[in-house]
């Protein structure tokens, strides 16, 4: 597959898909945070939240999952690597990541902690990942108290904000993990830790190690119990029953070291053992089923209750090596080095070689370089080569191995207390046959830590350039039996399996086909038919369950857009009304065209997927009639002539309907299905076309003339299917582009500018229902409050925008020009529309003339500062306005289609600054 490809990482990514070599068992695939999950939540009430805080999560074992600050496991997360930190000034250690819940936060839950990935391989041979620990006792009840008591319209309260930084008092903390050149279970950890006061400042660096907690839910005997056990004073031998025996080897550290001095030797590594069991007195009063707990190592350090912690035989299912570091010198710093190999203590020589582990690691480190260099656009400047590298980082490190037995969770479990019954019937009853446990890639791995249907599909774009067999996988994973509901829906999320996310599957699965075909080429068929069979269960689904009245409108729902309308779409409207929605239409014309694309690439090998594609022909040819008809005396069209624009509408009983006036996303999606067949490749597939032919020309003669005329053809041949013509198109174009509707500095707006001025407001069973253009946060709690599509720049919509651009110009070419921005006076053919969009949204996170990046919402610190300017956040989304990053500020997930976007324009905006 990787053929000319002579770096490394390449002859590894060869070896894992040939299943010689288990390159991807070790990874980052330990969560940020289980705590407050789903997974976790056995209440009556399905409030996830206050079911297991984070109070708790410390001294509560996990029962399908672990947590941790920088941690990696196995691919069944059998056995956990961490970290965990304390400044000598906190209550607790930091061993996993804070935020506000749901119920604190002023706009939902959200981490408050800096932390970031820098750097991996597609097999995480290398990865680097950044924690800044202040040195201060970290403000726990002050975030809190701060960001319970702000109101939605006000900023959310970061823990920059709390001035905790001001004085550099803080430690940057990197962990750098490598593999052995040979063997895929050799692993080795640095962690180096620089004081960037002007002060020295303690720290204690605790790398911990801990086995799932499998055991402690079956009855004694049931499930063998692992163990970690003490072999000398700086090795750990671990011994599980499928992962077979391992050891942990605590090499020498490095204390006072500073720019002029390589330090001198530090502390040794004091080895501590406890088990992964819960502390059930300190949190219910009850006995506890061991001494040794799993919150030992807090009492232990921070309080030095030796007591806690096992002395007697030195063993468990979770141990670690502390390394006290009196002081880290102002300016300088400490290392440390782990080793986890299959290498006993004797045959190790002594534990960690420094010299040895050192060139390891360099090695590997070049190899990434080679790796993305070899990747990376010519003449990328090396600002926006760093943005794309963490772009690409970010979403490895999301990978996290979930775990989900949907009957067994329901059930409980055969020990402990039954749960309570209302909760069987509380979420998710009717998903009994789902079970999972995968390594999946997650939109943000504290804020969203669960996958989300179409986040994963957005996902899989980027990931494909670096590792096509991962991103294959992801697609092919949420089609499996285990996953797909029999009826043939796709689970959406864990709060809610059955609510709907938009159609995007099938468009993904050929993007990633064309990706891999392109960089690598290879036209793998086999997957594109897997995936291909099973989303004609889902297309079914689709049709069979959102489209009530059999007219091919689409209700659809919730559709991934949270508050964009003026109801909430996941719930039913009053008075038995239905909502007809543009976007839920729009996206079953797009998923009709996406399937009658794979189908033609398929037919290229079997004759037989020709009919297919001609029946998701048909498909589009009802769906297109529907957005447009228009009957005399009524409004049923969700294409108004008057405003030019698609609009939802209500349709009431009795047969009237509505039409909501928001100028949104809703609008701007059916611009989304276009396809373009030339004359060359409709001669491979002589069924098809004539099938096609004779659909054209029999609408031609039996078209009614309320219905609009869409598909396009050129002298030469060619094919245009589309939901606009070219009239239509242009006048859709002219609000896209206009600075005063939907184009931003930064993108293309979720809301047109318009509301700002003209609200849509409608009053309803006694109540008001209001839109008005929000740049930024949310103002209402639809959703829980944590996202807002009323205004603000989204990446995934965004970036389908820009590739219906392109494809609409392949068709029209160069000739076709529209005025960008509208009121400028400026023409530009689509392909350079795309590419002003593709620059305006790379200028979110690309520095300035004045070296600001726009995500960092004018921080001083995070702009300015030498040590955090060249560290970059891919936030969930951004203020229409400004560019300030908001929401999740670690979904590099669909927000890592900048790193796409940066491979298919970096070059172009090297000195072009949005104006």
């Amino acid at each position: 597959m990787y053929v000319g490809k002579t770096n490394p990482e390449f002859k590894r990514l060869q070896e894992a898909e040939d299943r010689t070599k288990h390159w991807r068992r070790w990874g980052p695939y330990v969560s940020e945070r289980q705590w407050a999950t789903v997974r976790e939540d056995y209440s009556a009430d399905g409030d996830a939240w206050q079911s297991f805080p984070h109070d708790q999560a410390r001294s509560r074992a996990y029962r399908w999952g672990e947590d941790g600050l920088a941690g990696v496991s196995d691919n069944h997360q059998r056995l956990c690597f961490s970290m965990a930190l304390w400044n000598g000034q906190d209550k607790i250690l930091k061993e996993r990541l804070y935020g506000v819940t749901n119920h604190e936060g002023n706009h939902g839950e959200d981490v408050k902690e800096l932390y970031y990935y820098l750097d991996s391989t597609p097999t995480h041979s290398y990865m680097k990942y950044l924690y800044k620990y202040p040195q201060a006792a970290f403000p726990y009840d002050h975030l809190v108290a701060e960001s319970t008591s702000r109101s939605r319209t006000q900023p959310e309260y970061e823990l920059l904000d709390t001035g905790i930084f001001n004085e550099d008092k803080y430690f940057d903390v990197y962990v750098e993990y490598a593999k052995d050149a040979e063997d895929v279970d050799d692993l080795l950890v640095k962690i180096t830790a620089f004081n960037r006061g002007k002060e020295d400042a303690p720290l204690t660096i605790i790398p911990q190690v801990c086995y799932r907690n499998t055991w402690a839910w079956f009855p004694k005997g049931e499930i063998a119990v692992p163990s970690l056990k003490k072999a000398n004073e700086t090795s750990i031998e671990a011994n599980h029953e499928s992962l077979g025996k391992q050891w942990i080897h605590f090499g020498p550290s490095t204390a006072a070291a500073t720019s002029a001095s390589t330090g001198t030797p530090g502390p040794a590594a004091e080895l501590v053992f406890t088990n992964n069991e819960s502390n059930v007195k300190k949190m219910f009063n009850d006995t506890n089923k061991s001494a040794y707990v799993k919150d030992a190592f807090h009492e232990y350090v921070i309080q030095g209750q030796k007591e806690k912690i096992n002395t007697k035989d030195f063993q468990g299912t979770k141990a670690a090596g502390v390394y006290r570091f009196e002081k880290v010198p102002a300016g300088g710093y400490v290392q440390l080095r782990v080793r986890m190999n299959r290498k006993s203590a004797e045959q190790s020589k002594g534990g960690v070689d420094r010299a040895a582990f050192d060139k390891v690691l360099e090695q590997r480190f070049n190899e990434c370089n080679d790796f993305y260099n070899s990747l990376a656009l010519k003449n990328l400047s090396p600002d926006l080569a760093g943005v794309q590298r963490q772009a690409f980082a970010g979403m490895l490190w999301s990978k996290q191995w979930y775990h989900f037995d949907q009957r067994s969770w329901r059930k409980g479990d055969p020990i402990g207390m039954p749960p309570p019954e209302a909760r069987k019937n509380k979420r998710n009853k009717g998903w009994k046959h789902l079970y999972i446990e995968d390594i999946l890639s997650m939109p943000d791995k504290w804020e969203y830590p669960f996958f989300a249907a179409w986040d994963m599909a957005f996902h899989a774009i980027p990931l494909s350039i670096v590792d096509p067999s991962f991103a294959k996988k992801q697609l092919d994973l949420l089609t499996r039996e285990w996953y797909m509901h029999p009826s043939g829906q796709i689970p959406a999320y864990e709060w809610n399996f059955s609510d709907v996310n938009p159609p995007v599957h099938a468009w993904a699965t050929m993007q990633v086909y064309k990706t891999e075909q392109r960089m690598y080429g290879r036209s793998d068929n086999l997957f594109l038919e897997r995936v291909f069979q099973k989303l004609l269960l889902n297309f079914t689904w689709w049709v069979n369950r959102k489209d009530m009245e059999g007219n091919n409108v689409f209700e659809g729902g919730f559709l991934g857009l949270d508050n964009i309308g003026l109801f909430n779409r996941s719930e039913p409207l009053p008075y038995g009304a239905t909502l007809r929605q543009a976007d839920g239409t729009a996206w079953m014309s797009f998923f009709s065209l996406c399937m009658l694309h794979i189908a033609l690439e398929l037919a290229k090998n079997n004759p037989a997927y020709e009919d297919i594609a001609s029946k998701f022909l048909e498909h589009f040819f009802h769906i297109s009639d529907a957005m447009t008809y228009q009957a005399k005396g009524k409004t049923e069209a969700l294409w108004d002539r008057e405003d030019n624009f698609f609009y939802d509408s209500i349709s009431w009983p009795g047969g009237h309907t509505q039409r909501l006036k928001t100028r949104s996303l809703v609008g701007l999606i059916p611009l989304f299905s276009n396809l373009s067949l030339d004359p060359e490749y409709l001669d491979l597939f002589p069924g098809f076309t004539k099938r096609l032919n004779w659909l054209l020309a029999y609408r031609e003669k039996n078209r009614p003339e309320q219905v609009s005329r869409m598909e396009d053809r050129k002298a030469n041949g060619s094919y245009l299917l589309a939901l606009v013509d070219n009239k239509m198109l242009r006048q859709i174009l002219h609000r896209v582009l206009d600075p005063n509707e939907f184009l931003s500095p930064f993108g293309i707006r979720s809301l047109s500018k318009f509301h700002k001025d003209h609200p849509l407001s409608m009053w309803m069973d006694g109540q008001e229902f209001r839109v008005d253009y929000l740049p930024a946060e949310s103002d209402s709690g639809m959703f829980g409050g944590n996202s807002n599509w009323r205004g603000p720049i989204w990446l995934p919509t965004s970036y389908l925008l820009v590739g219906a651009l392109k494809r609409f110009h392949y068709f029209f070419g160069d000739e076709f020009q529209v005025e960008c921005p509208t009121g400028s006076g400026v023409m530009m053919n689509l392909l350079q529309v795309a590419w002003e969009i593709e620059i305006r949204l790379i200028g979110l996170v690309r520095r300035n003339e004045h070296g600001q990046r726009a995500a960092n919402g004018g921080s001083q610190k995070p702009d300015m500062d030498k040590y955090f300017k060249d560290h970059v956040l891919f936030y969930e989304y951004f203020d229409a306005e400004t560019g300030k990053g908001l929401g999740a500020s670690h979904q590099t997930g669909w927000t890592g289609l900048l790193a796409m976007v940066i491979h298919h324009v970096g070059d172009k905006c090297q000195k072009i600054v949005p104006k």
